[in-house]
């Protein structure tokens, strides 16, 4: 197994990029050429989780890019759609325990809002030595995250961070290909008032017992208030909803779906965040965003497809300060 990686960070950098910008390219053409209803086509299950046509028709460009790729260097992909568990050495017949790099991939995360044409989705990617089975996304040195706009939208954001040296991003003109050079700056706010802060509940299942820790988190929070205090945003897509913490545009998001299945006694279901859907949040905490899992130690989630994950993201450590114990109590006390 490789411990180190054997090039230059920016051999990595250059190649990832070249392959975020091909799909996101070749996937805004795509849009603006089809019906929203042929986009909308249930394609196949997939672990449970339901794949629409859009994404299977990214899928098969990057598996192809993949394999140029992994002609330089050999690595594993980590994807939906891709084997049995969701590693697929490459080249094809490479041992994994040989190859250099695991790359983790979500091609479209947020496929639900950007195929009815209503909101950008994010190409998320992350690349980590190779530990096998064994390595987490703590072990992530190389973060990518791209936006993938809707057809009504010319700009779109392109972010990445090497783990230790600082985020980067750009503002991406899809109509002149004008590159410009852009700063994130996440909320420096040390109370959720009069800010946006969420709690992830997009699907019916678990939603129940989310609102009423909800509930009782802002009463406690907030006490009584004739007026809304805080607002409520839920984008249906991780990668997005890190965006906004690392825009200053969200203060606090709490994804709790893997807790309220469990005290609810329902099994384990794909409708919750995985790793690769929260594989670039090095990018938010080389920005100074707070993000642990739901027992508030650092994100150790495997390198898979079917892990469930649980996270709270605070836009800067006043705010973690302030209201992580709160959290912990109302999940754990």
């Amino acid at each position: 197994m490789s411990l180190l990686l054997s090039r230059e960070m920016s051999f990595y950098q250059n190649r990832l990029r070249q392959m975020h910008l091909r799909l996101r390219d070749y996937l805004y053409r795509h849009l603006r050429s089809q019906n929203p209803a042929a986009l909308a086509q249930v394609s196949h299950e997939v672990g449970g989780d339901t794949q629409y046509a859009v994404d299977a028709h990214i899928e098969t460009l990057l598996i192809d890019l993949c394999r140029e790729w992994a002609q330089e260097s050999p690595f594993v992909l980590i994807a939906e759609g891709i084997g049995d568990d969701g590693w697929y050495p490459l080249p094809e017949g490479t041992p994994a325990r040989e190859v250099e790099f695991l790359l983790i991939v979500d091609p479209i995360d947020g496929t639900r809002p950007l195929m009815y044409d209503k909101r950008s989705a994010w190409l998320l990617s992350a690349i980590a030595p190779n530990f096998g089975h064994e390595t987490t996304l703590e072990h992530v040195l190389l973060a990518m995250q791209t936006e993938l706009p809707t057809t009504r939208q010319h700009l779109a954001h392109h972010l990445w961070a090497v783990r230790g040296k600082g985020a980067h991003a750009e503002l991406h003109n899809m109509l002149t290909g004008e590159i410009q050079p852009t700063v994130l700056a996440p909320s420096r706010a040390e109370t959720l008032e009069h800010g946006f802060a969420s709690f992830v509940k997009l699907f019916p299942e678990g939603k129940l017992k989310i609102a009423e820790l909800e509930s009782e988190f802002w009463a406690r929070a907030l006490g009584e208030s004739v007026n809304p205090l805080v607002f409520e945003d839920q984008y249906a897509s991780t990668g997005g909803q890190l965006f906004e913490l690392m825009s200053g545009r969200d203060r606090l998001i709490a994804d709790l779906r893997p807790w309220a299945f469990a005290r609810m006694g329902l099994p384990v279901s794909p409708l919750t965040c995985h790793p690769y859907d929260i594989c670039t949040a090095l990018i938010a905490q080389e920005l100074g965003v707070q993000i642990t899992d739901l027992q508030g130690e650092p994100l150790r989630a495997p390198m898979d497809i079917r892990a469930s994950v649980g996270w709270i993201g605070y836009a800067n450590a006043a705010l973690r300060r302030k209201y992580e114990s709160l959290l912990m109590e109302l999940l754990w006390g």
